[in-house]
């Protein structure tokens, strides 16, 4: 059983533009260790959207390989895509992609409705990990009723919900207040002593300085850094 949740082997993602060809990544190779808290940063257009999405199975890269939990990707066809990602990650939107029609609880319920889980349960558990991101009391309201802060709290009560090993966030901190980004990244060192893995996108330098270690985007490359000392 490898201690690695995710192996990256020399991956590189190209770009057409018009005639010529955009390197994003070039040959990027890293590992992963389960209950790794990690900043991924860079300059705005620098690729760490990009790069979440391509760890989150919704965009293939040009070449190279992604394993995840012992999974080699590469070949798998959409459907298994779709299984693997529910069983293993959770992603955090930068836009929040919360489904416009259903209430705050509802948004949050849904990772485990699909998984079949009783309702009752559901519920609690919902209701429970609200109250941590500190919106319980907006449960009810839909996603155009609440502010761009109130929806990526509840964006990221439905990634924790689901349980996976892998929780891949893209600003998840960029709409909150200080406190709230705070309250936030507190639950993440949570997950990380639960064995959980979280790759967060920041330009938040306090938060970055707080993981365990940055991975820091380039010019195509992708190199850890230290975070400071905690």
């Amino acid at each position: 059983m490898t201690k690695h949740i995710l192996q990256i082997k020399n991956l590189s993602k190209k770009y057409k533009h018009k005639e010529n060809y955009i390197d994003l990544f070039k040959n990027v190779n890293l590992k992963i260790g389960k209950g790794s808290l990690i900043a991924l940063t860079g300059p705005s257009g620098s690729g760490k959207s990009s790069f979440l999405h391509i760890l989150a199975l919704l965009d293939d890269p040009t070449n190279g390989k992604i394993i995840i939990n012992n999974n080699e990707t590469k070949d798998l066809k959409d459907i298994e895509k779709d299984n693997l990602r529910s069983k293993n990650i959770s992603i955090i939107f930068q836009d929040n992609n919360l489904l416009s029609d259903f209430t705050a609880i509802e948004n949050v319920m849904m990772p485990l409705i699909i998984k079949g889980e009783k309702i009752s349960l559901i519920v609690k558990k919902a209701k429970e990990i609200l109250k941590q991101v500190d919106i319980l009391n907006r449960i009810n309201h839909f996603p155009n009723e609440l502010s761009g802060g109130e929806q990526q709290r509840v964006a990221i009560a439905r990634a924790i919900i689901a349980d996976t090993d892998l929780i891949l966030a893209d600003e998840p901190t960029g709409n909150l207040d200080y406190k709230t980004s705070l309250n936030i990244f507190s639950y993440f060192l949570k997950l990380k002593k639960m064995n959980k893995t979280v790759i967060f996108a920041t330009h938040n330098r306090e938060l970055a300085n707080m993981a365990d270690y940055k991975l820091s985007i380039s010019k195509g490359d992708i190199k850890r850094a230290n975070a400071r000392i905690k």
